[in-house]
């Protein structure tokens, strides 16, 4: 039995449906602070409940007879990270400890964990490579990175195995439709252009468009839900098939600016998107572009979905059905 911390949000709601669709035994643990229940098939089991509560992860575990943890849970927003950094130290790093002394306490061994390319921090115009420097520059990048460095030693000490997904800029939406990205405040661009599109918002704010890039907007990779689920598990079968723990980078390889993103939602959905020119946020780098060459090569993983415009559209057809997410 997998048990899928932060299963009802974003990300965690679409690795919950690709194992059931792949007919894996899976229990969502979720506090709903940001998750929608919504999200979560009615034939998986749901858990309410903190990662602080070790007494009630530690009984979860033993109920389900849990051997294996997929870890979502954890603040993301990298603005909020900078101006209210005890919330991002205190969830992301004090909750993810209590979550590994629950795992350590009832011999529960292997443990994905959703990392992020926010530990590289700015590394400039070339790809970045999983022995790329780590030197973050958003608080959020920092609680990610020492995330990482706890599992090394627990690894060390405890005989804990990981594998820790750096991934890029998750976007995009189950193919059927009925699941997709809805937080709020919505701070992910895709989201917020198409949510210009359908009319939700009135305008698209750039932040900055002085960076050194092609055409002065921050440029990022990015990767569909889909894909970034099929790795979870493919990591998880790894580490099941007495894979040593390691971390891989998650990304297609390919830098889009936010003017390129703005100009293919155009297309996609054939309606103008305002944009307005506002400062620079801080944390951001300008760049940030992965080189996924590790995972495919030594776990077989490449993305189903390549191209932004296939990216986009699944996401459109998500937003487009759902103009306020899961509120009816």
């Amino acid at each position: 039995m997998i048990l899928v911390t932060g299963g009802a949000g974003y990300i965690g709601s679409h690795c919950v449906r690709e194992l059931k669709e792949r007919n894996m035994d899976v229990v969502v643990y979720d506090n709903l602070v940001t998750g929608h229940i919504e999200s979560v098939p009615s034939d998986v089991p749901f858990v309410k409940g903190d990662i602080f509560d070790v007494e009630l992860l530690r009984e979860t575990f033993r109920k389900y007879g849990v051997d294996s943890v997929i870890h979502f849970a954890a603040y993301s927003l990298v603005g909020e990270s900078m101006v209210n950094p005890a919330k991002y130290y205190h969830n992301n790093v004090a909750g993810t400890l209590a979550l590994l002394d629950a795992m350590i306490a009832e011999n529960v061994k292997y443990l994905v964990f959703s990392s992020s390319a926010a530990t590289y921090g700015d590394c400039g115009d070339g790809l970045i490579t999983e022995e790329s420097p780590q030197h973050p520059t958003s608080v959020y990048g920092q609680t990610k990175l020492m995330m990482e460095q706890f599992m090394q030693d627990y690894d060390k000490a405890y005989g804990l195995k990981y594998v820790a997904l750096r991934y890029f800029n998750a976007a995009g939406a189950h193919k059927s439709g009925e699941i997709g990205e809805a937080h709020k405040p919505e701070s992910h661009l895709i989201p917020i252009i198409l949510q210009v599109a359908n009319g939700t918002r009135d305008h698209i704010g750039i932040f900055g468009d002085d960076y050194p890039t092609p055409d002065g907007t921050c440029v990022r990779d990015y990767i569909h839900i889909t894909d970034l689920a099929d790795a979870h598990i493919r990591a998880l079968d790894y580490l099941k098939h007495g894979g040593k723990s390691t971390y891989y980078n998650l990304g297609n390889g390919n830098g889009f600016s936010v003017k390129e993103v703005i100009d293919v939602t155009e297309k996609v959905t054939g309606r103008h998107i305002e944009r307005t020119i506002e400062g620079r946020r801080p944390g951001d780098p300008a760049t940030l572009v992965a080189s996924s060459e590790k995972i495919k090569r030594e776990l077989g993983w490449k993305p189903r979905y390549d191209s932004l415009e296939s990216i986009v559209s699944s996401a459109w057809k998500w937003h487009s059905t759902h103009p306020h997410g899961y509120e009816k």
